[in-house]
């Protein structure tokens, strides 16, 4: 996936690959634990998750990675967003950015903090 953005307005949960980065600080966001065992599994119910959040659109669906676009309600401004199965750690990563601007106000950490809620409750 992506670094995180060089402005305030992403979140991603491997910001610690990037040690020199200016925002690693600001958008290191825990990754997704697998729910019911598998990758596969975890996905499938991410999907479900992402499909019924409002204003999320799944675009791409792989079986170890998701591809959503999230739209604001008022600008209609579009965010990406991204889950990659990692294998090595066992973990969903996870990554949501603004396509504009230099700062979201927390709206993309909020985003995702409201997917893992649902993802978890699954």
């Amino acid at each position: 996936m992506k670094p995180p953005s060089l402005t305030r307005n992403s979140v991603s949960s491997q910001a610690d690959l990037y040690p020199d980065h200016p925002q690693r600080t600001h958008a290191l966001l825990a990754p997704l634990p697998l729910r019911h065992g598998d990758a596969m599994t975890s996905l499938r119910t991410l999907a479900t998750v992402l499909q019924t959040q409002p204003g999320i659109t799944l675009v791409e669906q792989r079986p170890d990675y998701l591809y959503a676009q999230a739209q604001t309600r008022w600008l209609k401004f579009v965010d990406d967003l991204e889950f990659w199965f990692n294998p090595a750690r066992g973990v969903i990563e996870v990554r949501s950015a603004s396509r504009l601007g230099r700062e979201d106000a927390g709206l993309n950490r909020r985003r995702m903090e409201n997917i893992r809620a649902a993802y978890l409750r699954q």
